[in-house]
């Protein structure tokens, strides 16, 4: 941390002209100095904040979407396809829902 210095910025005024509007300085805040606890370059960024997970979803709770797909994996299919963008190739395998079940075919090959 550095002691309190007049904002290079705004050089004190705390706003910026943009136009014919007056806003705060971006670099100090408003505040017309940096330093101390509001030090831009301490800062740490933060990760933007994103939606939930898909298996976090409120819609899954409803009864209706439950009853319609009994796996929010494979969505009643049995299989789940992933894509192998290393080879160029798609893969399936059999749902973990449906393991065990004798009568399911087995999936297609790569």
């Amino acid at each position: 941390m550095t002691d309190p210095i007049t904002c290079p910025d705004c050089e004190g005024s705390g706003t910026e002209r943009l136009a014919g509007l007056r806003l705060a300085c971006r670099f100090c805040a408003g505040r017309g100095w940096v330093g101390g606890a509001h030090e831009p370059a301490e800062r740490a960024p933060r990760p933007p904040e994103g939606p939930p997970p898909v298996w976090e979803d409120p819609r899954w709770r409803d009864p209706l979407v439950t009853a319609a797909f009994p796996c929010r994996r494979c969505l009643g299919a049995g299989t789940v396809t992933s894509v192998d963008r290393e080879r160029g190739a798609l893969g399936i395998a059999v749902c973990a829902c449906r393991e065990g079940e004798p009568d399911l075919p087995a999936p297609a090959g790569d």
